[in-house]
């Protein structure tokens, strides 16, 4: 589903750019608690392996439908039967069957339509009054009629006797019908155009609810905002309509040359074999077709999870191939009124569909059904297989930019088949980040403008946000833009980029898309996947990042020539502030113009909150910058930079000076002072020795053990001081 993400990151940017807004003081950071051992809540099962892929003993439940509908366009009304042949693979005898029946969103009494705030809701029918939800007109198991309970949005059948488990098959008969709402929830709906109404329909059987290894039957109700959950099968699909309609959908149409006159068969024919798009259907033809009655279209898709389709007398139609990486074929259609047509509009959505289908084909896994069909409606944007729903007003930048996102859901969760009910972040979230890279490649970056990533930290990081790890229905309405689009897609633009680098990344998600196309995973299967294949400890990011609201906040505390001496190096002290760490970047401009880049692994935070090193160099420094190329959301960029203006002046000495031997009457220790490559070292008889730093006024200190110490002018004692005690020391 498209939330608009253009114009969100546009809002972002203005508040962003509004000063402080969202600086946030971050609380003091504890590395043990993250890093801290024990993050997966379980070890590897048969059916889920503790390295991310499924156990050798994994299995899924099938659901394929044999569906016959008509549509009166009249009425909006649509009929239908649903022959379901529901196949238990599960090792678990079943009782009862549950189906969900989205449909009774709909309907007055509906727990979704209880849930719409005044203020209002893009859920729900936007307060249209009509008859919503399915009429059932009968239920029958096997041929004989079944006894069923309706609960809102989902139904339960009561089994005559136990379901076999490993194999047992249910063949269920569902008679029903119902109204389409105009705007079905931004996900269905019916558009009046000036040629005829569109209608654009989903959500529009009883489908089956899945029976998983995690949760058993998962019967969350349909409130509006969370989506799908849906088990794979074949589906047949036989869609009557007015014969002056053009249908679209789902899969392949199995009997095109019935459909479309000679001419039109013609001009597929061409399209199958042109990169460039071929009109179809124009706009001077729309009025040609005026027969009376109705016509049967036949649909099969295979290896589906869902199936929609849209209908109308007013479609233009346009078509172009798309070349998949095996040599295979597939068909990038697009279905629009007339309004919607032109080169700056939906002319180019062809164009569109098939650059993104066949970018997403190379880079993480090859498109698999025959057709991707992209049908102009009053949705903002909504995706389904082998077809999306966006509106018929988007043109540009922002059709290009809601083709690609629906688009993308054909990876996720259309192959990859998540919980979007439980897990928005696990398709919105990953499809709003494969995003970023198609655009970035479509037509030589022609739409793609590169985020600062940094800038957005204090907004992402918000207090006021709910952790991405819940489900839609159990966060605010204003906060599913971010938190299931783009604080994930975010997230995995920091993981790429700046933790395990687009090689390591790039595999590793690839191998998580093979592993579980056509299957269910869980966060864990992506978490384990992501950790097994890069070879990474990562969970200090799943738990910071999805699991709690924590902040990245880090700083560049101090900045110290050695010995007070440019020439003699500089030594750098970093903090973590925040709860949850990062790798560091810090980059050192000197006054020369030159730079310097030095990392600091995210190890460094397992028992530090903050980690001093040197620059080797003999230049002045005239900056020291953390995260130069902004890649890292920080709460609090302002203490990112130091600058020489702040620098604390110390004289210079040479630390040859302070070299010796030195004992004392309190305690039976040496002290024994070393220079090694211009900075002064001490060693405690038998220890290993540690480095000192200089702070001006013959001191010296070593925080990371708390140890100062101050040489008498002379050099001849010293006051040494750890953890509030003080000790005098004397030359030998």
């Amino acid at each position: 589903m498209n939330y608009k993400l253009p114009t969100l990151v546009s809002a972002i940017t203005v508040f962003l750019f509004s000063g402080s807004a969202f600086a946030q003081e971050a609380p003091k950071y504890d590395y043990t608690e993250a890093f801290k051992p024990f993050f997966y809540p379980h070890t590897g099962t048969e059916t889920r392996s503790a390295s991310g892929q499924p156990g050798h003993a994994y299995w899924q439940n099938s659901a394929d439908y044999n569906l016959n509908v008509s549509l009166n366009d009249t009425k909006n009304e649509i009929t239908g039967s649903a022959e379901i042949t529901y196949t238990n693979n599960s090792p678990d005898m079943l009782s009862f069957l549950w189906l969900q029946l989205d449909q009774n969103l709909f309907a007055k009494d509906s727990r979704g339509n209880a849930v719409v705030p005044l203020s209002g809701s893009r859920n729900g029918a936007h307060g249209e009054d009509f008859d919503g939800g399915y009429k059932i007109k009968s239920v029958k198991l096997d041929g004989k009629d079944v006894k069923y309970t309706i609960i809102d949005t989902r139904m339960q059948i009561d089994l005559p006797k136990e379901l076999k488990a490993k194999g047992g098959v249910a063949k269920i008969k569902i008679d029903y019908a119902f109204v389409s709402p105009e705007y079905g929830s931004d996900r269905m709906g019916v558009q009046q155009t000036k040629n005829g109404k569109v209608f654009t329909i989903a959500q529009w059987y009883p489908r089956m609810c899945v029976y998983d290894d995690i949760l058993g039957w998962n019967t969350m109700p349909y409130l509006g905002a969370s989506e799908f959950y849906l088990e794979y099968g074949d589906i047949t699909a036989n869609i009557t309509v007015p014969s002056n309609h053009y249908v679209v959908a789902s899969g392949q149409l199995l009997n095109e040359k019935e459909m479309y006159s000679k001419e039109e068969n013609s001009r597929w024919e061409q399209a199958r074999n042109s990169d460039k798009t071929v009109m179809i259907h124009p706009e001077s033809e729309i009025s040609k077709n005026q027969s009376s009655g109705t016509k049967t279209w036949k649909f099969k898709i295979e290896k589906t999870r869902d199936f929609a389709w849209a209908s109308s007398p007013a479609f233009v139609l346009d078509a172009a191939r798309i070349n998949l990486p095996s040599g295979k074929k597939s068909l990038a259609i697009s279905a629009y009124p007339a309004e919607s047509g032109g080169e700056k509009a939906w002319g180019r959505s062809t164009e569109y569909t098939k650059a993104a289908i066949e970018h997403y084909s190379r880079k993480w896994y090859e498109y698999t059904y025959p057709a991707a069909t992209n049908v102009a409606g009053n949705e903002g944007g909504m995706e389904y297989p082998g077809i999306v729903f966006c509106h018929m007003d988007s043109k540009g930048e922002s059709l290009w930019g809601v083709t690609d996102h629906e688009f993308g859901h054909n990876w996720f969760p259309m192959i990859v088949g998540s919980n979007e009910r439980l897990f928005a972040w696990m398709d919105e979230g990953f499809n709003t980040f494969i995003n970023g890279l198609s655009t970035e490649a479509f037509n030589k970056g022609e739409y793609y403008k590169k985020q600062n990533v940094a800038q957005s930290g204090g907004f992402l990081m918000s207090d006021s946000f709910e952790p991405i790890m819940i489900g839609p229905d159990n966060m605010k309405e204003r906060n599913i833009g971010i938190l299931a689009y783009f604080k994930p897609g975010t997230g995995l633009e920091v993981l790429r980029e700046s933790i395990l680098g687009p090689e390591k990344f790039d595999k590793a998600f690839r191998t998580y898309i093979d592993r579980w196309a056509f299957k269910h995973p869980t966060p864990w299967d992506f978490f384990h996947t992501m950790e097994n294949v890069s070879g990474e400890e990562l969970n200090w990011f799943w738990r910071g990042w999805f699991l709690n609201k924590w902040k990245i906040d880090q700083s560049v505390k101090n900045v110290k020539y050695i010995n007070g001496d440019f020439k003699n190096g500089a030594q750098i002290t970093v903090e973590n502030l925040g709860q949850l760490p990062m790798p560091t970047t810090v980059q050192v401009k000197f006054k020369d113009g030159t730079t310097q880049i030095s990392k600091v692994p995210v190890e460094v935070w397992k028992r530090n909150t903050e980690w001093t090193f040197k620059i080797n160099s003999n230049k002045e420094i005239d900056e020291v910058k953390l995260d130069p190329n902004g890649q890292i959301p920080d709460v609090n960029a302002k203490n990112n930079l130091w600058t020489s203006a702040q620098a604390v002046a110390v004289e210079k000495i040479n630390p040859k000076d302070f070299t010796g031997t030195y004992g004392s009457k309190d305690i039976p220790i040496k002290l024994t002072f070393l220079e090694k490559n211009g900075q002064l070292f001490g060693q405690a008889k038998g220890q290993q020795e540690f480095p000192l730093e200089y702070t001006g006024d013959n001191k010296f200190t070593f925080e990371q053990a708390e140890i100062t110490i101050v040489f008498s002018k002379d050099k001849k004692t010293i006051n040494f001081t750890q953890g509030g005690r003080e000790f005098k020391f004397t030359k030998e």
